[in-house]
């Protein structure tokens, strides 16, 4: 016997699924209006404003998180991350910039969602220096890639793919690789019945120092690609290959790169720091680096 559709079950849906189907059907707004409400925003710290050029964009946020599924966390997680640095890029946005609010949001939504990612991947951090944290986002996706065209994602290929040391793909790979150990995990021997917490020693900053640094850092990531956007392929380099790197090119390096003299590069690693510290005294007033 079949029965009709009043006995079926109900189906269930996600609270990813709810949350989408609200996030839909908010209206996207127009230039004009997004343009309005962010100078009332901005100029008069209109909270009403701020909040619908919040929600109207929150869809942009579900775009980005979803990129970042398959490090193993939970989607909607990544999402309220995310929707923290739409709040933060709709706070800080200056619609005098001529420049689209999502556009300067991105960078504060992929900061938010990078940074809880690095914070709940493991209890090591995985990502020291800007090389490797860098790799950590790459390394999946270029071996999905990699796959995709048929070939396999041997530690040397993708060396000179991503363009670092078999050494750091390896230690990447492992890092990736590896499971936590629960640190409410009994132990054994003498210490039967101990956690594995009770024997660790804080090392941890305090809480709000931590968050203060976290911030710091956020703001001066999101400062530096709006600089980098209004550098010459030049210019672009040296502060990428020199001043950002984490082994630098010598002077002589470079100047052989653009048939230059070691003095003139010099020079203009010299300007491209002053034009920096311009930029941030501008951009953020009070923020200011060594």
């Amino acid at each position: 016997m079949v029965k009709n559709n009043s006995e079926r079950l109900p189906s269930v849906i996600s609270t990813y699924e709810q949350y989408l189907q609200h996030i839909n059907t908010i209206p996207l707004l127009t230039p004009e209006e997004e343009h309005d409400l962010a100078l009332r925003s901005w100029e008069n710290k209109d909270r009403e404003s701020a909040h619908r050029l919040v929600i109207s964009n929150l869809r942009f946020v579900i775009k980005i998180a979803n990129e970042y599924r398959n490090y193993g966390l939970k989607l909607m997680d990544l999402i309220q991350e995310g929707n923290i640095g739409l709040m933060r890029a709709v706070r800080t946005f200056n619609p005098y910039k001529n420049v689209k609010l999502i556009t300067y949001a991105v960078w504060w939504i992929r900061s938010y969602i990078h940074n809880y990612i690095q914070r709940n991947w493991s209890m090591v951090t995985l990502g020291t220096t800007q090389t490797q944290r860098r790799l950590f986002y790459k390394l999946k996706q270029e071996e999905e890639e990699l796959l995709k065209q048929g070939f396999t994602p041997t530690t040397r290929l993708l060396s000179e793919k991503l363009g670092v040391s078999e050494g750091d793909i390896t230690s990447m790979q492992q890092r990736l690789s590896g499971r936590d150990l629960s640190l409410n995990a009994t132990l054994g021997g003498d210490y039967e019945g101990t956690q594995f917490i009770d024997k660790l020693i804080s090392q941890s900053k305090p809480t709000d120092t931590r968050i203060a640094e976290e911030e710091e850092k956020r703001v001066f990531s999101d400062v530096l690609n709006r600089f980098k956007s209004t550098l010459k392929e030049k210019d672009l380099y040296i502060l990428e290959n020199r001043l950002l790197a984490d082994n630098p090119l010598t002077l002589e390096e470079i100047g052989k790169r653009f048939n230059i003299t070691k003095e003139r590069i010099r020079q203009l690693e010299n300007k491209i720091k002053k034009n920096l510290k311009k930029f941030l005294d501008k951009e953020h007033p009070g923020f200011k680096i060594s």
